[in-house]
């Protein structure tokens, strides 16, 4: 027991006075004569005994009463720890992401936090709170009611440790101070409980659904095209005990153009396919119905009128291999010698090949540098008799290294650098006993370019650095057998597609997303990009020939935008958000080591307020006090 004036107990010592006044009676006993002293002799002894048993009884009375008197003044009272602490700062995480959608016993999971914690807000105390997408700092009992109704769901997902991480910023620095952090999230599985620090104490609260049950349009992609269709492929996906036949409708700028159904009663994933006309832009989305996930029945797609990539290929020896690999739709593709080359046409380009020029001379090599510099991109095939100060003029120019020497000597072509962007996505596996490409000499060079072919003893055969690419050998058949490998086509083909990079179906939202539009702009022209109720302005750098568009935070909600100039319409780009959301797995927040996990918001309040609870008992000594008084009133009314 803990008292709020503790030197007011001093005064306990003032129980000595009663004591002393029993102890010694002040009051001189008057002698009377009595003529049969021995007749009352008995009666005498009994009354003596009586009332010495009163007295003590009475001082007893006044001493409690009293005593309980000087504690009342006292104020007693008993409280935890924490309450005890009189600096305490509390800080509140809400998980607002796209898995709080999923049903609850009232509702969806968020929107019941969200009303509990209204419920449960106080009248004066200052808050500090903080979801996936906002932060609040210090609002008041009814600010923080009035934001908290509005909290919407966001695609952004904050793991544990970086929970942990927000909330130390929000805290204060001072010392001595209790920092506690309310968690509430369902725990969906993204990494393993971080350690907590001794500083701050983490009450969790995991809301979980009724049911774990999902169904997902995971994604879409072109399988083939032609001149008159293309077909494209939707995967979906579906977690527990949901339907096994689900409809999925295909619209076109918000018109219904196909529906079917993808059968799930045997595997939890399925495909279908559906045909669309592939001479018109097309701007689609994918829906299905859902109810404990909606975030994920939609996906939007966009299919504009094709750009084509201009490639030129500046020949000093047979170009057959670059006009098989470059005549597609993608690609407008010609070739010149370099004597019949026309300078006016390379600022024009995206992607430009030297194709085993003996020489560089500086006028082309002036052209190109600033072909470079305003974003396209080059590619270098060195011929088996060149001039090596030219060439090394022209490399040290675009700052990829210089030759060393020719060497004669057979190399076998024995490493890909699979996570080298030519390659993302182009093998299924790491492949290592693939049929190897060789050369019969190559060139020795010195460079800090990152390579992404590797010969069998670690000398590079294929380099970049920016958007320019060298092979240290001839690449002609009386040189090597690499243009009839399966290896050319993803390595310059990709090349030839990385020199634009035109908008895909669509890009997920959260990520830096980064394509290239075929467009010139005015000196004071800039790309917005909006849908029908909101437009932003991206981040954008200007070519000699493209415009290239770079996305980041915006766009936060998924759907289809118009890339616009002024007020042209350029082509429609689509964002979708995230899948990892889709997938139902959770921690367990018991097994946080250091958290005290409670079962709802409702019962963690209840918990804080009887932590925080302060136990005053002066009203119970008063009424002791008052006890003791009427006791002493009954011992000397009726105590004979």
């Amino acid at each position: 027991m803990l008292f709020k004036y503790p030197e007011v107990l001093y005064a306990l010592f003032l129980l000595l006075i009663p004591i002393f006044i029993h102890l010694f009676q002040l009051r001189r006993f008057q002698r009377v004569e009595f003529t049969n002293v021995a007749f009352l002799r008995k009666v005498t002894i009994q009354t003596r005994k009586s009332s010495t048993i009163k007295k003590w009884l009475i001082l007893l009375m006044r001493l409690f009463a009293l005593a309980c008197i000087i504690i009342a003044f006292a104020q007693p009272f008993t409280a935890s720890k924490t309450a005890l602490n009189s600096k305490k700062e509390t800080v509140i995480y809400i998980d607002n992401s796209f898995s709080m959608q999923a049903k609850g016993s009232s509702g969806s999971l968020l929107d019941r936090a969200v009303q509990d914690l209204f419920d449960k807000a106080g009248q004066t105390e200052k808050l500090t709170w903080f979801s996936n997408d906002s932060e609040r700092l210090n609002s008041s009992s009814q600010d923080f009611k009035n934001e908290i109704l509005a909290v919407g769901y966001s695609q952004n997902q904050l793991a544990p440790s970086q929970v942990l991480m927000k909330a130390d910023q929000l805290f204060s620095q001072e010392k001595d101070v209790l920092k506690q952090l309310i968690f509430i999230s369902d725990f969906q599985q993204k990494e393993a409980f971080p350690d907590i620090s001794q500083n701050i104490k983490v009450d969790a609260v995991q809301v979980a659904p009724v049911k774990a049950t999902n169904i997902t349009i995971d994604s879409v992609f072109v399988v083939s095209k032609n001149a008159t269709t293309t077909q494209l492929q939707v995967n979906v996906s579906k977690q527990g005990d949901a339907i096994s036949e689900v409809p999925i409708s295909l619209f076109n700028n918000g018109k219904l153009t196909a529906k079917t159904a993808v059968d799930l009663s045997q595997n939890s994933t399925g495909t279908i396919t559906f045909d669309i006309d592939a001479s018109e832009t097309f701007n689609g989305k994918l829906e299905l119905s859902e109810v404990n996930m909606p975030f994920d029945n939609s996906l939007f797609f966009s299919i504009n009128r094709p750009e084509k990539i201009k490639v030129l290929a500046i020949n000093g020896a047979d170009g057959n291999f670059l006009q098989r690999l470059f005549e597609k739709e993608r690609f407008l593709f010609k070739q010149q010698t370099f004597k019949t080359l026309d300078y006016n046409q390379i600022p024009d380009q995206n992607f430009i090949v030297l194709n085993q020029l003996q020489d560089i001379p500086n006028s082309l090599a002036t052209a190109l540098k600033s072909f470079s510099d305003a974003g396209g991109s080059v590619l270098i095939i060195p011929s088996r008799d060149a001039v090596l100060n030219s060439y090394n003029s022209f490399l040290a120019m675009m700052n990829i290294g210089v030759f060393s020497e020719a060497l004669q000597q057979e190399k076998k072509i024995t490493k890909i650098v699979f996570s080298h962007p030519l390659f993302q996505g182009v093998f299924e596996k790491e492949v290592v006993n693939f049929q190897y490409p060789k050369v019969n000499s190559i060139y020795g060079i010195k460079t800090t370019a990152a390579p992404a072919l590797i010969f069998e003893d670690l000398r590079p055969f294929l380099l970049q650095k920016d958007k320019t690419y060298l092979f240290t050998a001839a690449i002609d058949t009386e040189n090597s057998n690499f243009i009839n490998s399966p290896l050319v086509v993803p390595t310059i083909y990709n090349m030839g597609l990385q020199s634009l990079p035109l908008p895909n179906l669509y890009y997920v939202i959260g990520g830096q997303n980064t394509f290239g539009v075929p467009v010139q702009l005015g000196p004071d022209q800039i790309l917005a990009m909006k849908d029908s109720i909101s437009q932003f302005i991206p981040r954008q750098q200007t070519k000699a020939n493209h415009v290239l568009i770079t996305t980041i935070d915006e766009p936060k909600k998924a759907g289809s935008y118009e890339l616009v100039r002024d007020n042209e319409v350029l082509q429609t780009v689509s964002y979708n958000y995230s899948r990892n959301e889709s997938k139902l797995n959770y921690l367990n927040a018991a097994d946080w080591e250091g958290a005290n996990l409670h079962n709802s918001i409702n019962d963690l309040f209840d918990s804080l307020s009887e932590a925080n609870a302060i136990n005053s008992f002066w009203k119970w000594f008063v009424i002791f006090a008052l006890f003791f008084l009427l006791c002493e009133m009954l011992i000397l009314k009726f105590l004979k």
